[in-house]
């Protein structure tokens, strides 16, 4: 018993010697954007967040991944965890987060930067987090702030509003 509890313990330490901090994610992006002629999608999330699933979601779902997947190298930096799940947090992920502006926007905060790490737009419209857009002016923020990030594929302003508005039952 003690040697299964010690090679579990090992597992579990030599993960978070591992973890890649938010600096390495976001540079591992950014030479991904660059390579590719993208612009980078970074979403600060937690496991416990819902709207943070909601956008991941969307933003995978058939009819607008193409766009977002030709456009933006998505990539995610957890932070914000509950006591229970402090393992699952990226190292340096709150640092990375306050730099940005998400101090205190709550989840999800999303920012679109060029492949050289320059802010191009984020998920603030008047000083306030649309975070998961989901009513008809959030989405349109988001296709707004689209409109002007994307590079390869236009957008379909209609697939997109057909997959973030959220129905009313």
């Amino acid at each position: 018993m003690k040697k299964l509890l010690i090679f579990g313990l090992l597992i579990a330490f030599s993960g978070f010697l591992n973890a890649q901090t938010a600096t390495e994610i976001l540079t591992k992006a950014q030479k991904e954007a660059k390579a590719e002629n993208k612009n980078v999608f970074l979403i600060f999330h937690a496991s416990w967040c819902g709207w943070c699933k909601k956008m991941e979601k969307n933003m995978d779902d058939p009819s607008v991944k193409t766009f977002f997947d030709s456009n933006y190298v998505k990539t995610f930096i957890t932070v914000q965890e509950r006591a229970a799940k402090k393992n699952l947090e990226t190292p340096g992920g709150d640092a990375v987060n306050e730099k940005l502006g998400g101090k205190d926007q709550g989840l999800p905060f999303w920012v679109i930067l060029d492949a050289n790490g320059k802010v191009l737009e984020d998920s603030r419209v008047n000083g306030q987090n649309i975070g998961g857009p989901a009513s008809e002016e959030e989405v349109n923020n988001l296709i707004a702030k689209l409109k002007t990030t994307s590079k390869n594929d236009k957008i379909n302003e209609e697939k997109i509003k057909e997959v973030f508005i959220l129905k009313k039952d």
